[in-house]
């Protein structure tokens, strides 16, 4: 029997400091996270981070947090469900960072007599940092607990046309009546030695400009080409000019390399460039979270107005959007339904 997997980042149960450091441990010990030797890992983050940061985390975590909880996990619920009531399959939800956990998840599919697993990362493009530490946790659990299940992946769907009309119809609606000046793509930042680690050629991913321009094998894997390519077919599917769109990184950690440029730095440029009237989109993420919520909508908002611009614009994640739940239900009938086709 098949079923299926829906699997999305994650949330602390609370937004307080206590519930908070359990869940940036989880978080920040992955080593597809900070890819640096355990030790130097555990005394980066558990002898350095977590003495400050979950107060800090916390702060902004208040700042979103709902009377029903996470809105990470509140409306990852809610495309759970109406994905359910589409698909005579059964499927779960799950989170690689706190609950409801992969391992619960795999549970509750085996509860239902499932032996042929979807997984489902919920990250339009591949990295490190995301969709291989699902994949990798998932098998990990696979052979612990369940030696009997059998695994497929779902891999990134960043240029598939669903998707894409999906995200550039959200973006068009969003934007009517919104007489932008500028739209700016704001994609989840990493480290530059991620794209490296990923290219499965060990040559081609330099960063340099063109390298994503240049088709590779590489770039099943390439987090960064990835996301131009989504912003590339989105665009062009809007009919948006050169001039008035562009692309950043957002969410960063000091010490290290990461890709560029940086949203905040480009945001805060902007209202002197003559762009009074900035909307924001954040296609890195299917849900809204911490990331789009506090460090888009409040924090880069705030910035860009004090630094002179007049309109911003924080353009919603697909969320539990009824053509983008349709959609994943679709993808869902399409893996079901495979095997019976008669050639």
């Amino acid at each position: 029997m098949k079923g299926v997997l829906l699997v999305n980042l994650g949330s602390p149960k609370s937004p307080e400091p206590k519930d908070v450091k359990p869940y940036l441990d989880e978080f920040l010990m992955d080593k597809y996270v900070i890819d640096v030797p355990y030790l130097l890992r555990a005394l980066l983050v558990r002898g350095i981070i977590l003495r400050k940061r979950p107060e800090r985390s916390a702060a902004a975590y208040k700042k979103i947090w709902t009377d029903e909880g996470s809105p990470l996990i509140v409306l990852s619920k809610r495309m759970h469900e109406k994905v359910k009531k589409q698909v005579d399959i059964p499927v779960s939800l799950a989170m690689r960072y706190g609950e409801p956990s992969i391992l619960n998840g795999l549970q509750e599919l085996v509860d239902q007599g499932v032996t042929d697993v979807l997984l489902f990362p919920l990250y339009p493009q591949h990295a490190m940092a995301s969709t291989t530490t699902i994949l990798v946790l998932a098998e990990e659990l696979r052979k612990k607990h369940f030696p009997q299940l059998t695994f497929t992946n779902v891999p990134a769907f960043y240029n598939k046309p669903d998707f894409i009309d999906n995200l550039a119809n959200s973006i068009k609606r969003h934007l009517a009546g919104f007489d932008y000046d500028h739209l700016l793509f704001s994609y989840h930042g990493i480290p530059e030695r991620h794209i490296r680690k990923t290219d499965v050629t060990k040559s081609h991913c330099k960063i340099d400009g063109s390298c994503c321009n240049t088709p590779s094998p590489a770039h099943e894997f390439c987090y960064r080409h990835q996301c131009f390519e989504t912003t590339r077919q989105v665009v062009e599917r809007l009919g948006i000019p050169k001039e008035k769109y562009s692309e950043s990184f957002q969410s960063r950690l000091a010490g290290d390399k990461w890709l560029e440029p940086y949203t905040d730095i480009e945001i805060n440029k902007m209202p002197e460039k003559g762009i009074k009237k900035l909307a924001v989109v954040t296609p890195a993420f299917v849900a809204d979270c911490l990331e789009t919520l506090e460090e888009i909508a409040m924090e880069a908002r705030h910035q860009f107005l004090e630094h002179g611009g007049n309109d911003f614009l924080a353009v919603p994640c697909l969320n539990d959007d009824d053509d983008w739940s349709a959609t994943v239900a679709k993808w869902i009938i399409e893996w079901a339904e495979a095997d019976k086709v008669q050639v």
